[in-house]
């Protein structure tokens, strides 16, 4: 288990605390306005727990990729209006993240006062983990508290660089993942079932897939595989596979994880005649992949195989869709699966991300145990990676315990 700081073991009343969040919520590509505000949401009991230690609240986030620039659009204003309607108080957004009127701004702070700094990332130095930038946004605070789970797997200058400086904590929505999201893969009620999918289309991803599988299988009692994933496996197993995405240089890996027994593959799939929401479709047998036609969804065969293995489960982790969900008429395999997941008396965890993405769209997330509010984080804590912004509170316990 991870030894870290928690919010109960910092004294807060009248500190200063950076709080490192996660604001990057999707924009309207038009009108700039926030289409989906769940992940300002999750920081609410943090930040909510500082106001009411009367701790002096400086908020940081990144929002979309500025690369090292200011970008009008991805200015945090219309995050900071959002936050002060749902905390009920003003938020005051500076207009920079570090520098003298900055540092100003702060120092005029009541106990209890909320700020929000400017966009991170206009500043190339925060995703290069410059030194004298984590130094600058260290001298903000007297604390740190890092409450943004889907920047973890990044070692940035507000997730890392700037952690060796200030005694540092979990906030709560970060301590809550690495709790279930950890119980699940070291000490999970069983059967633990895996579910992947995902790697779709032009996605360089395929690698880590290829690797949460080979840590999934040291873990899980059986991992039931979807999405374009399954081609490669297909192709190792000598089957046609048509049109289908495929990773030719990973042939050998998928042979040989497939000398595990805990692998399920697909018995159906649904193939179309190229990649479009109206594309020609029909179900076939994963033996009679027809030549110029991808797999674009598992079938009906494989749902009903899947739900019966499913149906035992007590923990269950799912990451990546089982088909391309965002076209209608294929995205049966990913509805019916975050149907049924939500119907169990199991611990039902979804790794961020398209699979999140898919359990919402489908109206299930309410009725499972966990969704991971990070994509890429999720995928390498699955695969057994150390996460740089855990890892930098492990440090920060060991240096100010």
């Amino acid at each position: 288990m991870q030894k870290f700081f928690t919010l109960n073991d910092l004294e807060v009343k009248g500190k200063r605390v950076l709080v490192r969040v996660d604001f990057n919520v999707p924009l309207d590509k038009k009108t700039g306005e926030i289409t989906d505000d769940k992940r300002i949401k999750e920081t609410l009991p943090t930040i909510k727990f500082l106001i009411g230690r009367n701790a002096k609240v400086i908020l940081c986030s990144h929002l979309g990729r500025p690369d090292g620039k200011v970008v009008e659009s991805l200015k945090m204003d219309k995050i900071a209006h959002r936050l002060g309607q749902l905390l009920n108080k003003k938020v005051n957004k500076l207009n920079d993240c570090v520098g003298d009127y900055v540092k100003g701004e702060i120092m005029k702070m009541r106990n209890g006062d909320v700020i929000l700094l400017e966009n991170l990332r206009f500043h190339p130095e925060e995703e290069e983990n410059d030194e004298e930038f984590s130094r600058q946004l260290a001298d903000l605070a007297e604390l740190y508290v890092n409450d943004a789970f889907g920047t973890c797997h990044r070692a940035h200058s507000s997730t890392y660089g700037a952690v060796q400086y200030l005694k540092s904590a979990a906030g709560l929505l970060v301590e809550k993942e690495l709790k279930i999201m950890g119980k699940a893969m070291e000490n999970p009620e069983r059967p633990l079932i895996g579910i992947l999918g995902g790697a779709k289309l032009g996605d360089e991803k395929f690698s880590d897939k290829i690797n949460i599988i080979d840590n999934l299988l040291l873990k899980v009692d059986k991992v039931l595989l979807g999405g374009a994933i399954i081609f490669t496996f297909f192709k190792a197993q000598g089957k046609n596979v048509g049109a289908s995405k495929m990773q030719a240089q990973f042939i050998d890996m998928a042979k040989k994880l497939l000398k595990n027994n805990k692998i399920v593959l697909p018995v159906d799939v649904a193939v179309a005649d190229k990649f479009d929401a109206n594309a020609n479709s029909k179900i076939v047998d994963v033996n009679n992949i027809p030549d110029g036609w991808m797999g674009l969804d598992i079938g009906p065969k494989t749902i009903s195989m899947y739900k019966e293995i499913l149906k035992g489960a007590r923990t269950v982790i799912w990451s990546g869709p089982m088909g391309v969900f965002e076209f209608d008429k294929f995205s049966n395999g990913t509805k019916e699966i975050a149907k049924f997941l939500a119907t169990l008396k199991a611990t039902t965890i979804i790794g961020g991300g398209d699979s999140a993405a898919a359990v919402e769209k489908f109206g299930c997330a309410s009725k499972l145990t966990h969704v991971s509010t990070g994509g890429g984080a999720s995928l390498e804590f699955f695969e057994g990676k150390k996460l740089p912004g855990i890892e930098a509170l492990e440090n920060s316990y060991k240096k100010f315990k």
